[in-house]
């Protein structure tokens, strides 16, 4: 007797642990958002010389399956020649140098709830006073449950 009580205790609690453990994975979202320069207004794209003291508009087409909720850019030099793995394009670059006053802009912004597309359009000016030479340019879009993607491109500002 003792035997079957066991049996039947272990069966009831496998059954409970199946009961409870019900599959969600249709209601969860596993994608990550996607960020996109190639189109008419994407900008800036790779190599390209921006000119400092002029205004340019920051573009890209940021989209996810289910619901977007923020996005940032950053541009910083790349005076060491370093790389981030998703740059689709390498640029003659400059020699490397040490930095005395380089460009930093890093800002993050939110995107109105229930979009899951979205295209940036940050204005920015490019100071007169920053260090010419190698930059790159990073987006960032997080979904609303907290997948990020990013690209970055290789860019120059010139005199």
């Amino acid at each position: 007797m003792t035997k079957l009580i066991k049996q039947l205790s272990i069966v009831f609690i496998f059954a409970l642990i199946v009961s409870c453990s019900g599959d969600d994975s249709a209601d969860k979202d596993e994608t990550k958002p996607t960020i996109s320069i190639n189109y008419n207004n994407g900008f800036p794209q790779a190599c390209a010389e921006l000119v400092r003291g002029e205004t340019y508009n920051f573009r890209a087409m940021v989209t996810d399956n289910a619901e977007l909720a923020a996005y940032s850019l950053d541009i910083h030099h790349n005076f060491d020649h370093h790389t981030h793995d998703d740059q689709e394009a390498l640029c003659d670059l400059n020699p490397v140098k040490s930095a005395m006053n380089p460009m930093i802009y890093m800002e993050n912004f939110s995107i109105e709830a229930g979009l899951t597309s979205y295209e940036i359009n940050i204005q920015v000016t490019i100071p007169n006073d920053i260090d010419t030479g190698d930059y790159h340019c990073a987006y960032s879009a997080t979904d609303k449950t907290g997948w990020q993607a990013r690209t970055s491109i290789d860019i120059k500002i010139v005199e």
